[in-house]
């Protein structure tokens, strides 16, 4: 009996490998597949997307974001830029360093190793940041482990038919970050 469970405790880690991702990852924004890198950040509850000329809105009787995604497209080099117009998930409450800041939430979707999360994603100018895309715990959750050691474990492989996890609303919705 003890065998079998020595046996399965040292394939538990193997069956785990392929789940493992580095502080800084491959992923593409979907539907386009614009590739870019992604900093897997445990200190921030909600993902971040570089958007500009962002703008609230309302759409009969709803609130949208219209915003502009300018993308360097890391696979190709070339510069993806799209006008989007989604409803707005929620505000984000966010105290810094620099104070307080509120940011508009949509939820769009990406694909990390061979799966399309549909998550929340606060939407800010980040072209001074090194990395366009932050994915925080709210995403992280989904993924796996979190190596921080290292970088570039997994490659997005995702297509029409690829597992798609979508967003479920939880208990953290409300409040702010930071």
């Amino acid at each position: 009996m003890l065998l079998v469970v020595l046996l399965l405790a040292g394939a538990a880690p193997a069956a785990l490998a392929d789940k493992v991702f580095g502080w800084v990852e491959r992923a593409t924004i979907e539907p386009w597949g614009v590739a870019v890198k992604a900093k897997l950040d445990s200190g921030a509850l909600t993902s971040s997307l570089d958007a500009r000329d962002i703008e609230t809105f309302e759409r009969e009787g709803e609130e949208w974001v219209r915003f502009r995604l300018k993308l360097e497209d890391t696979a190709s080099g070339e510069t993806f830029s799209e006008e989007l117009e989604l409803p707005l998930y929620r505000d984000l409450r966010v105290r810094g360093a620099g104070g307080r800041d509120e940011r508009p939430v949509v939820l769009m979707k990406v694909c990390l190793g061979d799966t399309i999360y549909e998550e929340q994603f606060s939407l800010r100018d980040r072209e001074e940041m090194n990395y366009p895309l932050l994915l925080g715990r709210r995403t992280l959750s989904h993924l796996g482990l979190l190596d921080v050691r290292e970088t570039f474990l997994q490659r997005p492989d995702c297509n029409e038919e690829s597992r798609l996890r979508e967003h479920e609303p939880d208990e953290l919705s409300e409040g702010h970050d930071g």
